[in-house]
């Protein structure tokens, strides 16, 4: 037996003597091959990381190489960082490469803009040196910004805001800070905002046209009761709202951060020109202000890639024209608990795709529902008003206009010239009044089911083309046309319906 055993070692080590000689690795000669020649880190903040990028460095050869060194051009001045197969660094020596195989070097960069005389940062990764040297490139964006977040006491705690009481009573606090005064976010450049940004009550917020607002994850923006938001976008330049990973794989991403959240008894909010993107949801409007007046009057704005809401309206009195909203995990517009609503000229649609979707484009009701003693208990609200004229209402399910009523409160609505996408297939609803889509107090001149004929909507491109049954369909008496489409073009007469003029796709 214990010749058996010294019998099986000598072979093993005669096995493994014989492989190591095909692990011997010639020197590089220059053949190497890459993924990409040029590695683009997109944008980044100063002082604020990249995303970690990779490049593939190929050995076609049939024998295994040795590369002498493989560097920053820069060295260990360069702003970049590498991981060679597994090891951190910024200069590394007599890096292998088995025959047929490759590895992978992994970069990232956190550049200082004070430090850069360029906003154009460059380097390079150098392999090897003199006739057999070759590079790849690596190129990033740097931003200089505003940084906006919480404060830390002397223990370390992050400062809070109060956003309600839960069930038991005990305060809701959620991360963020207050402006301390009447406060304007100007152009010149970005925001990043951590936490949630809060307007505190009698004071006002104004973002200029062409400012850049960019929040990071679980961060938002509140407006307080008696606050006001003033965005003042303008065709051409307008206000960006969006999350702050600023990678193109991260550009239509729902749910990057948080909300604009325009709490109850907040009031006066204008909206002209902006473009919200990658929210939780991107506006949330509570509770009248005013009867009469609206609390939030919102124009020429797109909001895209909502994981909840593009917009929802809680009991509350929202005008908006020149509207678009797409690509919402639930609904893009919710009009729920009452209130008083106004759209002209906008666009509604939903063509979400990333999960299953229970909710339309357009949701309407005038209740709410809560628990008391394991019961549950229905309230209800005045519907004042829900007037949709010149709208597309339109998305990638058959029923894209939800209306529900509870018996008990006002319940006014009207639909005139719009064109929407109500396909009931097994007639559910062929009973309940509220779609009685022949009922003249109601609804006047509107498209069912008709073609939009949208560029590519899966896209967030909504502009409609020249099959469009939306051509020359909208209303065109009084106020309910808007001049100007979204995009500045003067309208005809009789205008296209929805918020843009068609155009030819060729």
């Amino acid at each position: 037996m214990r010749y058996y055993l010294t019998l099986m070692l000598a072979i093993t080590l005669m096995i493994f003597s014989s492989c190591r000689k095909d692990f011997s690795a010639d020197l590089s000669s220059g053949n190497l091959t890459f993924s990409k020649d040029t590695v683009y880190l997109d944008t980044v903040f100063t002082n604020i990381g990249s995303s970690t990028y990779n490049l593939k460095v190929y050995n076609k050869s049939t024998h295994a190489i040795s590369i002498p060194s493989v560097k920053l051009g820069k060295g260990e001045d360069s702003f970049y960082r590498l991981n060679v197969d597994g090891t951190p660094g910024k200069i590394f020596e007599n890096v292998e490469i088995l025959a047929k195989d490759s590895i992978y070097i992994f970069i990232e960069t956190t550049i200082d803009y004070s430090q850069v005389s360029n906003p154009i940062y460059t380097d390079e990764i150098v392999f090897d040196s003199g006739t057999n040297l070759q590079d790849v490139k690596l190129i990033t964006l740097v931003e200089d910004s505003h940084f906006l977040f919480p404060s830390k006491d002397v223990n370390g705690l992050i400062e809070t805001i109060n956003i309600g009481i839960d069930a038991e009573g005990n305060g809701i606090d959620i991360n963020g800070f207050y402006l301390n005064d009447n406060t304007t976010f100007t152009n010149e450049k970005p925001y990043v905002i951590y936490g949630y940004c809060a307007v505190p009550e009698n004071k006002t917020l104004t973002i200029e046209a062409g400012a850049k607002i960019y929040f990071h994850s679980n961060s938002g923006l509140i407006i307080d009761k008696n606050a006001t938001l003033t965005i003042e976008g303008e065709l051409n330049n307008e206000v960006l709202i969006e999350g702050d990973r600023l990678e193109t794989q991260y550009s239509n991403v729902p749910g990057q951060w948080g909300a604009i959240w325009l709490r109850a008894g907040s009031k006066n909010h204008n909206i002209n020109y902006a473009i919200i993107k990658n929210a939780s949801a991107g506006i949330i409007m509570d509770s009248i202000g005013s009867n009469s007046n609206p609390t939030l009057i919102i124009k020429n704005t797109q909001i895209y890639n909502s994981s909840n809401f593009g917009i929802l309206g809680r009991e509350s009195n929202i005008e908006g024209e020149n509207l678009v909203i797409n690509n919402s995990g639930q609904s893009s517009l919710a009009c729920i608990i009452g209130g008083t609503y106004n759209f002209t000229h906008s666009t509604f649609t939903n063509f979400w795709s990333n999960s299953f979707r229970q909710y339309p484009s357009v949701l309407i009701n005038n209740y709410f529902t809560y628990s008391d003693n394991n019961s549950q208990v229905v309230e209800t609200r005045d519907l004042l008003a829900a007037n949709f004229t010149n709208c597309i209402i339109d998305g990638g399910d058959n029923l894209e206009l939800i209306i529900d009523k509870v018996e008990g409160s006002e319940f006014n609505y009207s639909f005139k010239n719009n064109l929407i996408r109500f396909n009931d297939l097994n007639n559910s609803y062929a009973n309940i009044p509220e779609y009685n889509f022949e009922d003249e107090s109601h609804y006047s001149d509107n498209i069912l089911n008709g073609n939009a004929n949208f560029k590519s909507p899966y896209s967030n491109e909504l502009i409609i083309g020249e099959n469009s049954d939306a051509i020359q369909n909208a209303a065109i008496s009084g106020t309910q046309l808007v001049p100007n489409d979204i995009l500045g073009v003067l309208r005809s007469s009789p205008a296209d319906i929805g918020a843009y003029q068609h155009i030819s796709f060729n």
